[in-house]
């Protein structure tokens, strides 16, 4: 999936975002009219995401304040939020009537959960207090735009590698970290016939690396002309990659030091969702050495991790705003920094039901419909508007002007055929294979939150029919002629003409660049 689509994909994004200097709702809108929405799409589904995303963070600054004492509060079943008949001081295996200290610290102490998303509850105001200091935290380092983001960028990206290198120094040195390992880094091949790994597959390359969600569009929109995008995909992906393994290798000697302790098979323990990072991790905290200061350094290690990924979404919304609407927002907020407060605060609101007793059922409502469902229409959707509406040869064209060069073959063949077949197959059989959202292995949505989950998913996808719509009923002539300029770009793309006039436009393209570049640093 990275090869065959989050490659060519991330490329896709870098090409059309620094060609025109523009955020995802305007470059779309540029290359194919008919399908503009695609860019609207990405800006809701970045928006959505981070009004939820934010709450992760909150979760990281609780854990962090409570690894501050000398006995992590999760170590024992001996504090006034356990329920001592079924709380177990290390992993309850098959006993399905038992959780361990961990489990209820994040149940019943950091979430007070109710029993579903029917009884919501209070807001949690300790929790409520994080929230808005995880917002103003993000705010600072997004305020001045890719000047703040660019520093802070510097600390928290390279801060989390020396985490996971002591980490993974001391977990190795732990009996049972072997098993844990092999287990991660072993192929099941049968597996391979599975269609949900391939859709996982996707999923996970296209939430990590940031395709569909406009953030690599928009961060692209900031480079100079002749950037060497080629690099910077590669470097992005590769990085990536590696991070991704090497944290696994972080966890699973974890786990399988936990395994070891508590004599049960590592599968048994390995869990996906937050559980494993809230849950499974901290437990293993408990009996290394040191405990507090290794929960400190891992807590605050996920708290750059999150920074990282929210400020890049707050981003997006930020940059289309002001590409569509600049003149008339600095009008009435006269500082692009009040933009950026004003976009975080809408977004703190929305973040508000996350961080009530039932949050967390909502929390993962949010998060099933908005990153798993929504991301593989507008992914497939983009690919069509690029590489088959607007074109191959156009986005060669484009890359040819910026870097000199064309394209190698097979990033040529990922656009035309591998990409879009394969988010073909994932789509359909997503739709034929779907399956509801749950919360643990018991509890299962009533009707009336699968249809909010439906409405939150249709938010963002509803745009592209919308936007199409719009397009053909704003163009003027017959409905052919009219579909017929919607399906071009808005201005030429691939020039012609003699060698004087190919020179004259080089130079009024880039000379528009940087134009458009410095509007954007000093709010014009």
């Amino acid at each position: 999936m990275v090869l065959l689509c989050g490659i060519p994909l991330l490329l896709m994004e870098f090409i059309i975002g620094q060609y025109t200097s523009l955020g995802p709702v305007r470059a779309l809108a540029e290359i194919c009219p008919l399908l503009k929405g695609v860019g609207v799409a990405t800006v809701v589904i970045s928006f959505l995401l981070c009004t939820y995303y934010n709450v992760i963070i909150t979760w990281a600054l609780y854990y962090l304040f409570n690894s501050f004492w000398s006995t992590l509060p999760w170590q024992s079943c001996n504090n006034t939020w356990n329920i001592v008949e079924n709380c177990s001081d290390g992993f309850p295996g098959n006993a399905t009537h038992l959780k361990s200290a961990s489990q209820q610290f994040f149940d019943y102490r950091l979430l007070e959960m109710s029993d579903g998303i029917e009884e919501l509850g209070s807001i949690r105001w300790n929790l409520f207090g994080l929230l808005i200091l995880a917002w103003i935290i993000v705010y600072f380092c997004i305020f001045k735009g890719v000047k703040s983001s660019g520093k802070v960028v510097y600390f928290t990206a390279i801060f989390p590698y020396v985490i996971l290198m002591s980490l993974l120094i001391n977990n190795i040195q732990l009996p049972g970290a072997k098993e844990g390992i092999l287990f991660f880094l072993t192929p099941q091949w049968s597996q391979l016939l599975n269609v949900q790994v391939w859709v996982n597959a996707a999923a996970q390359v296209f939430n990590s690396i940031g395709i569909g969600f406009g953030s690599m569009l928009s961060m692209a929109s900031y480079n100079k002309f002749n950037n060497n995008i080629l690099k910077d995909t590669l470097v992005v992906v590769v990085i990536n990659a590696v991070t991704s393994i090497f944290a696994g290798l972080v966890i699973f000697s974890a786990i399988g030091y936990m395994s070891y302790l508590h004599k049960l098979p590592v599968e048994d323990i390995a869990t996906d969702g937050p559980g494993l990072v809230f849950v499974v991790y901290p437990e293993a905290f408990v009996t290394m050495p040191i405990a507090p200061m290794w929960a400190t350094l891992f807590f605050f290690m996920l708290l750059c991790l999150g920074v990282d990924s929210q400020f890049a979404m707050v981003e997006v919304m930020v940059v289309s705003l002001m590409d569509s609407w600049g003149k008339r927002l600095l009008r009435f907020f006269r500082y692009k920094e009040l933009v950026v407060l004003a976009v975080c605060f809408v977004a703190f609101l929305l973040g508000i039901p996350n961080v009530t007793k039932g949050g967390i059922y909502f929390f993962q409502l949010m998060d099933h419909y908005t990153a798993m469902v929504s991301l593989m229409f507008l992914a497939f959707f983009e690919v069509v508007a690029i590489c088959w509406i607007y074109g191959v040869r156009r986005l060669c064209a484009n890359y040819k002007e910026m870097l000199g060069t064309s394209p190698i073959f097979f990033f040529k063949l990922c656009w035309w055929f591998f990409a879009p077949f394969l988010l073909t197959v994932i789509l359909i059989f997503s739709i034929i294979r779907y399956t509801p959202a749950r919360y643990g292995k018991t509890y299962t949505y009533p009707p009336w939150a699968e249809g909010l989950g439906w409405t939150i998913s249709f938010c963002s996808i509803i745009w592209i029919p919308l936007a199409a719509v719009h397009t053909l009923y704003t163009s003027k002539g017959s409905f052919i002629q009219r579909l017929r300029s919607s399906l071009s770009p808005v201005s030429k793309v691939i020039p012609a003409g003699s060698q004087e006039e190919m020179v004259k436009l080089k130079l009024s393209c880039s000379v528009i660049h940087t134009n458009r570049n410095l509007a954007k640093e000093y709010n014009l």
